[in-house]
């Protein structure tokens, strides 16, 4: 390597300053090396840590109960089969709890988000005396456990009555226990599941949008409202599939809340709890005089959990970019 100096005469440099050169080329070099190799073998790492779980259920799934009391059988099945899917179609139900699942869920999402998008946007626009102490009430309710409110709430459901109203017209509350009403009412109220959660996605989302674009839009003779509609949501999408995912899986993987209030398989949360129940007594009707198998029960219920969130792996292969960038976007993390 040689250089040029001011007069024209080209000299070679010193030759401890070329190793030094390519030393520093070669270090770096291998820096970015190594830090690609370790990047690349945690995140391997990391996605079957994830992965493996559902891996073994596919594996499950699509196994022949021969392969139960094969030995050498560990992981990958010798034979396979889809008839476990189909008996697990036939023997709980799968059609009519999907449907209903996706029905209740489907309509709690909707509601829920209407409610937090109007809730979050207001927290973030409009101020009035009180609004940080009522957001700060909005953050507890996240915190709190709900098995402290599993009792009063179930009782609310079960003698349902609004001022009285109710029982002035028919004598007695409604019982509003083993039907969706509950789902319904606490969505458009507010007290959903993770409603304050949603509440702060759409507030710290709404307060990253300028308000410059809601002044330009009143200076034009635009309410808050066609604002709001034309204006804000347009460009609310990410938080608002954010929220509407968040509350349609919460909805669908529910055990607590649901199994307080319906109280037969109707949703896709109770068959997968009482998959083993319900396989048991299937088996017994067939031949009372012989015991369920228990390895073959175990496999028929690890079908059905995948039967159960298969559904919302393959919504969530079409939502993922919204979702990435509306977490990304409202600040939620960790």
């Amino acid at each position: 390597m040689k250089t040029e100096t001011a007069s024209g005469r080209r000299d070679n440099p010193h030759p401890l300053w070329e190793r030094m050169t390519r030393a520093s080329f070669w270090t770096s070099k291998l820096k970015i090396w190594l830090w690609n190799i370790i990047r690349t073998v945690l995140i391997a790492g990391i996605s079957f840590v994830v992965l493996y779980p559902v891996l073994m259920k596919v594996m499950i799934a699509i196994k022949d109960p021969i392969d139960i009391y094969d030995s050498s059988v560990v992981m990958i099945p010798r034979h396979f089969t889809f008839d476990n899917f189909i008996f697990v179609s036939k023997v709980l139900n799968y059609p009519k709890v999907l449907l209903n699942t996706v029905l209740l869920s489907g309509l709690v999402m909707l509601l829920q988000t209407l409610t937090c998008v109007l809730a979050g946007y207001g927290f973030s626009r409009m101020k009035f005396r009180g609004s940080g102490l009522l957001f700060g009430c909005v953050i507890f309710t996240i915190l709190v456990p709900p098995q402290t409110i599993m009792i009063p709430t179930y009782l609310q459901y079960k003698n349902f009555d609004v001022l009285g109203l109710v029982s002035l017209i028919q004598g007695h509350p409604l019982n509003l226990i083993d039907t969706f009403w509950p789902f319904v009412i606490s969505s458009v109220l507010g007290i959903g599941l993770k409603t304050g959660l949603f509440v702060y996605i759409f507030r710290q989302f709404f307060r990253g949008i300028p308000i410059d674009l809601e002044e330009a839009a009143w200076v034009d003779g635009s309410g808050t409202f066609s604002t709001f509609t034309r204006i804000i949501l347009p460009n609310a999408i990410p938080a608002v599939v954010t929220v509407m995912l968040f509350s349609f899986v919460w909805q669908w993987n529910d055990s607590f809340f649901t199994g307080m209030i319906l109280s037969d398989t109707k949703v896709m949360s109770s068959m997968v709890s009482g998959a083993w129940g319900q396989l048991v007594i299937y088996f017994r009707s067939i031949d009372p005089t012989q015991g369920e198998d228990p390895y073959y029960v175990s496999m028929i219920q690890n079908t059905a959990i995948l039967m159960a969130i298969l559904p919302l792996i393959i919504m969530y292969l079409f939502v993922q970019r919204h979702f990435v960038e509306g977490v990304e976007r409202s600040g939620v993390v960790g």
